[in-house]
This record gives structure tokens, sequence and C-alpha cells, in this order.
């Protein structure tokens, strides 16, 4: 009957191990971040995300967040498709604002991280952190840093 077959399932184990590999070579050493915002601070996230493409900029990351809210009503759909995206990722960096604390769609994402074993950090502007911290942030013992500072926390 030949001999091909034993040596199929190690071949197999091979492949996916050079994929892993091909995977992290293309990512160039990049941490998969998942951004989590309010919907009122999407100019700021998006500056920021800018400022992470610079070729100026310590920051490098590959963005899995949304860009885009999804067009849909129905909650579970939502939480679905973002639950994969946390998925892909590495690390959950929140963005913390005057507006974070009142957004129920971070709330879940940061407890979505937290469940799937993902690290979460929470990020501010320069300007300062809020005066009033979400409850989530203690509540996890999540690490608050600023924008500035976020690079030490990717690798």
């Amino acid at each position: 009957m030949g001999g091909g077959s034993s040596g199929s399932w190690s071949r197999l184990g091979d492949i996916r191990a050079l994929e892993e590999k091909a995977k992290a070579a293309l990512q160039g050493g990049k941490r998969n971040v998942f951004i989590s915002f309010a919907t009122e601070d999407m100019n700021e996230v998006n500056l920021l995300r800018a400022h992470a493409k610079s070729e100026n900029s310590d920051i490098e990351f590959n963005d899995h967040s949304v860009k885009e809210p999804y067009n849909s009503e129905r909650a579970g759909y939502i939480k679905q498709k973002i639950s994969e995206r946390i998925a892909r990722s590495s690390i959950c960096v929140v963005y913390l604002s005057e507006n974070t604390a009142q957004s129920q769609w971070v709330a879940w994402e940061v407890n979505e991280s937290v469940a799937r074993g993902k690290k979460v950090v929470a990020v501010h502007p320069k300007g300062g952190a809020p005066a009033t911290a979400p409850a989530w942030v203690a509540g996890h013992n999540i690490k608050v840093v600023q924008w500035s500072d976020l690079s030490a926390e990717l690798k």
C-alpha cells in the first residue's frame, strides 16, 4: 500500500508552522491591534491611526479595529463581527476620552478582549486622561498611558 501516509501528517504540521512564520514575517514584527473607542472620538482615533502610519512614528501596528460602523441594527450581528476582529488581535487599545465611559460598546469590547485573554491598555491624548475613568479600567486593572508611551506597550 505504499509508505507515504505516515509522513503526510508531519508535513501538514510543517506547512502550518511555515504559514505562521510567513505571517509573522509579513507583519514585520508589528502587533495586531484592536482599537476600541466611542463613536464620538472617531476623528481623534483616525488622527492616531495616521500618526502610527507615519515614517517618523515609533508606533507600529496592524489595525484590526472597525473603521466604519456596521450597517445593522442587530446587536448580535455587530457583536459577532467585532468579536472576530478582537480574536485576530493580540492587544486591545482603548482610546480614553470623556466619551468613553458613556459607550456601552467600548465596555463590551473591553470585556470581550479580557474574556479572550487579550492584553488591554487604555491610551489618552497628550492633554491628559478624562477626569473620571470608566469603572472597567480599575475593574480589569487596565494600564493607562499617554499616546506617546503606547509603543512600549506594543512590544
